[in-house]
């Protein structure tokens, strides 16, 4: 059994209008996502050991974000071609930069985030496939778990989906922890 995390880029900021698209950085709220992502990933032994993020610098953002807090090795591939592809293009990478991991996270961008986890879910709750349909907001994950030894031969509907955790519950989440309420 393999699992795919796609994770869509934190909120980016649209503040410099000179920027290219390329080149926009997070925000002050996609800047505060990542790492709060970051740590329900560790705290959910959800962290991956091949990550493909593209090279766009609010993803390269959103990943050095989550990195921190998590531990172990893990390949790290920077891939331009990730940036202006669709679903198939997706899947077709993932298919070629997956290889042997048990667990790869795919740092991208929407419209393909949300068509590729459309394309994979074969299975799930329907509740969560409907969200996922809906809306694949900023910073959310999507967590599919996938019956393969082989990224290579990843198929369209091939995909379970476990989770679909949104940085906005999350962070509910951490302000109404007793930790929290004791500083």
């Amino acid at each position: 059994m393999a699992r795919l995390l796609l994770l869509r880029h934190a909120k980016s900021s649209w503040d410099d209008a000179r920027l290219g698209d390329y080149d926009r950085p997070l925000n002050v709220r996609g800047r505060a996502s990542a790492p709060l992502m970051g740590r329900h990933i560790a705290d959910h032994a959800l962290a991956p050991d091949r990550v493909i993020c593209s090279g766009a610098r609010r993803t390269r953002e959103t990943l050095a974000g989550i990195l921190p807090h998590l531990s172990g090795d893990m390949e790290v591939s920077i891939l331009r071609s990730l940036y202006e592809v669709g679903e198939e293009g997706y899947l077709g990478l993932i298919r070629r930069h997956g290889g042997k991991a048990r667990t790869l996270l795919l740092v991208g961008h929407n419209p393909a985030i949300q068509e590729t986890a459309i394309s994979l879910i074969g299975s799930g709750n329907p509740e969560i496939i409907d969200e996922i349909g809906v809306k694949f907001p900023t910073a959310a994950l999507a967590v599919i778990d996938v019956a393969l030894a082989d990224w290579r031969n990843l198929e369209p509907g091939s995909g379970r989906v476990v989770a679909f955790f949104r940085p906005r519950e999350l962070d509910l989440v951490d302000r109404s922890s007793p930790e929290e309420a004791d500083d």
